[in-house]
């Protein structure tokens, strides 16, 4: 990627530089900094959200016609990187970055119109139902039943390490709609109200003692085929066109700012800072960041024609994953004893809870705990290196 910036691009930067100082409040931006997870909560990626969509700038990628910027790749990059370094809260990927493509791809008329709008503006928060107990990365086998009722479907079953289920007003989900043949070839992608009756959200505590996951029930729940995307049977292609686009999505930006903010901390508290093994680690893994984003371009570009990105997400899925766990672990290796003290009360925004040692390195540990989760959910990254070894290799 050429990151020399033109006049024009130098302008833009601008631009957004002093959108964020006018429009990113001190609350917003504290919650930013102290989030752990990719999931920050709704309480403050919503009303971003909103400032981002009255701008015209929630969702970069999408095409202008559906509510995108048309920006360049560059510019996307400056957005993300200037955001990023500003602290903004990040948005909820579920609507935005998946499901949304993922309609416009794949949706009829009548969904586009009605779903898309309600994604940018947030009305709609989203998860996903794609894993459940025995279904994850061998995810053809799911079995959540729909049973075909005249205009819908009745479905009975569960999903599992569903992110913010407990907060989305929706889901889109596989089912199972035929066990005959082929397990790929009987199933079906639907978007569904998650307030239907016969829906039960358990919550499930992370090992950073956060409640971000979920286990859904479903008893005789009955979803109207018109929330069906694609044809009946053929869910499985959807699928895989949305999953490219979680793996696909997202930037190097949030790495960049990470690693920056960890030699910065090395230097400040005087951790490890003329230790010769850690600052050859350190350097190391900005050198690997930077082939990360030749990747990112190839991408973009793709997804900047209207096309799917194809294998290269596979590639950047694992690069970007691997790369957020070795920063986390550069992390804990500068934190030390700090590192290990369990703090949920003095990381929420607005505490008033004095933090144990520097308040830097107050989300060292639940950001690693957190990400070790990262080279699992989208397709764990052996599974993308098989993908990467048969389209791109030819294995």
């Amino acid at each position: 990627m050429n990151l020399d910036l033109t006049p024009e691009d130098s302008d833009f930067r601008d631009e957004v530089r002093a959108f964020l100082k006018d429009n990113l409040t001190d609350d917003l931006a504290i919650a930013g900094r102290l989030v752990t997870s990719v999931f920050i909560e709704p309480e403050f990626s919503l009303p971003w959200q909103k400032i981002l969509h009255a701008r015209g700038w929630a969702a970069p990628s999408w095409p202008v016609e559906y509510g995108g910027t048309g920006w360049s790749e560059m510019q996307r990059y400056i957005f993300a990187s200037e955001c990023a370094r500003a602290g903004a809260p990040g948005l909820s990927p579920m609507g935005l970055s998946m499901v949304g493509p993922c309609i416009i791809g794949h949706g009829t008329p009548e969904q586009k119109a009605y779903y898309l709008p309600r994604i940018l503006s947030g009305e709609d928060y989203w998860c996903q139902g794609y894993s459940e107990p025995g279904s994850g990365s061998d995810l053809a086998s799911l079995s959540l039943k729909a049973v075909s009722d005249g205009d819908d479907y009745i479905l009975n079953g569960t999903k599992i390490w569903t992110t913010h289920a407990h907060h989305a007003n929706r889901m889109f989900c596989l089912v199972r709609t035929r066990v005959e043949g082929k397990l790929q070839e009987g199933i079906t992608f639907v978007l569904l109200d998650m307030n239907l009756p016969g829906i039960k959200v358990d919550p499930i505590i992370t090992l950073a003692g956060e409640h971000e996951v979920n286990q859904v029930f479903f008893d005789d729940v009955r979803v109207p085929k018109a929330g069906r995307l694609g044809a009946e049977n053929d869910g499985w292609t959807v699928a895989k066109y949305l999953l490219e686009f979680e793996r696909g999505g997202g930037s190097s930006a949030g790495l960049e700012v990470n690693v920056a903010r960890i030699r910065a901390l090395a230097g400040k508290n005087g951790l490890l800072a003329g230790d010769p093994a850690f600052a050859r680690d350190l350097a190391a893994t900005e050198v690997a960041l930077e082939a990360i984003k030749i990747t990112e371009q190839r991408v973009s570009s793709a997804l900047s024609s209207g096309s799917n990105p194809g294998p290269a997400a596979s590639m950047l899925k694992v690069q970007r994953t691997e790369m957020m766990q070795r920063i986390d672990t550069l992390g804990i290796e500068l934190g030390g004893a700090y590192a290990c003290v369990e703090q949920i009360e003095a990381r929420q925004p607005g505490a008033n809870v004095d933090p144990v040692g520097p308040p830097d390195l107050l989300t060292l540990m639940p950001r690693y705990l957190n990400n070790r989760a990262g080279s699992i959910y989208g397709g764990s990254n052996e599974v993308q290196r098989n993908i990467m070894a048969k389209l791109v290799l030819g294995l």
